[in-house]
């Protein structure tokens, strides 16, 4: 699940609260699945990223990709100390044995009363970034295209499909299409958002006395299939 605000001034105690609110709302229509959540808030030209679980958000800047956030697997060392900690275990790389996440919503069975302490959390870790210029665009996804695409991948692939035609919607539909010819067997959820109504423009190379042999955009779209 994936939710995108736009807000116009707040802090800490703001961005958790809200990332709280919308995190309870769908816990309550999806009462014992493991959902994890990755929300997009925007507070003036401040984008702050809340992922909780393995959901993925990934900023293209000049067709380059920036992650904005890290997936959260029980296996992943300071994941695992606040795991143990807690008075759970991680075996074979799932928590207590059942879960491959170590954050998340739903899943009641495995947390206790409120208040009580519990391997599995709903907190999210939050990333916060000052927009720029280059900055043109955001791809939220769950697992299942990350499990068969690689960040810049992703980014490589968005960029060259909004430079033909600048819709965001079919470039999500594009990138689970992908995802599926690439035998993804996850969920598949993946939202674009651009940050500019313009499409991106050609990334301009200045001149130089070395001669090339290939563009700049040939460049980064090599690139990016080569890191799928």
């Amino acid at each position: 699940m994936f939710l995108s605000h736009l807000i116009g001034d707040g802090r800490e105690k703001l961005r958790k609260e809200t990332y709280m609110h919308c995190a309870l709302c769908y816990c309550m229509i999806s009462y014992e699945l493991s959902p994890s959540i990755c929300e997009n808030f925007i507070i003036d030209r401040n984008m702050i990223i809340a992922n909780a679980g393995d959901c993925r958000a990934v900023l293209g800047r000049r067709g380059r990709a920036i992650e904005m956030s890290k997936d959260q697997k029980p296996n992943c060392i300071s994941e695992r100390l606040r795991i143990e900690k807690l008075g759970g275990v991680v075996y074979d790389g799932y928590l207590n044995g059942q879960l491959s996440v170590s954050r998340a919503l739903g899943d009641w069975h495995m947390k206790g009363p409120k208040g009580s302490a519990c391997p599995l959390s709903a907190e999210p870790e939050l990333q916060e970034i000052l927009l720029t210029e280059d900055d043109e665009f955001l791809i939220m996804g769950c697992d299942g295209l990350w499990d068969v695409m690689s960040n810049q991948g992703a980014v490589t692939m968005a960029r060259k499909e909004l430079m033909i035609h600048n819709d965001p919607q079919r470039c999500s539909r594009e990138l689970v299409r992908e995802a599926l010819k690439r035998n993804s067997c996850d969920n598949l959820t993946v939202i674009v958002v651009c940050f500019s109504p313009d499409p991106p423009s050609r990334i301009e190379i200045p001149p130089s006395r070395v001669r090339r042999s290939i563009s700049a955009e040939s460049l980064t779209l090599l690139k990016g299939v080569l890191e799928c």
